[in-house]
């Protein structure tokens, strides 16, 4: 019974979040949640998220002119990136003359990340996304802007300039 429950459940979650975290051009319109306490009933059909590692892709929310993002290496352990960390990555799209080109290795510090992060509130928050805004390997911008929100946790990890240029801080 609990295997025909968890086998139902997961392919009813897939079909209706199937698109969880791909849009790609949606930078702007990602959804954030903060959850206090997570419910029993929840945990059942529930995605499971994990740290940001090898080879996922992460949306670029800068002006830097890279929109896509490949992590080669995440520089904080084993395991993979999480908020406010900082991956060496690939670009593997982006715009015709922005000052990032195609096939670039380039650093980024994941404003955004998929998986929940807990606070000393008692408070959980989550995006839809994976993102990141370019960096050179001193951590300075190499884009002017950020779209969208970032995460308060990037000033513990002392990317000021960061939540500086931030159009919201969640």
């Amino acid at each position: 019974m609990a295997a025909f429950l968890r086998s139902k459940c997961s392919s009813v979650g897939r079909a209706m979040m199937g698109s969880l975290g791909n849009n790609l051009y949606g930078g702007a319109t990602s959804s954030i949640e903060t959850v206090a306490r997570p419910s029993r009933s929840d945990a059942v059909c529930q995605q499971i998220r994990t740290f940001i590692q090898m080879r996922t892709n992460l949306n670029v929310v800068d002006n830097s002119g890279a929109k896509r993002v490949m992590c080669i290496q995440s520089l904080r352990g084993k395991k993979g990136a999480r908020l406010g960390d900082m991956i060496i990555g690939s670009v593997k799209e982006a715009q015709p003359r922005g000052k990032v080109m195609k096939g670039d290795v380039v650093y980024g510090v994941v404003v955004r990340a998929a998986m929940k992060k807990g606070r000393s509130n008692g408070s959980e928050v989550k995006f839809d996304d994976n993102a990141i805004v370019i960096v050179n390997n001193k951590g300075e911008l190499i884009g002017t802007g950020v779209f969208g929100p970032v995460s308060h946790e990037l000033r513990k990890r002392k990317h000021l300039k960061i939540l500086a240029v931030a159009e919201h801080i969640v």
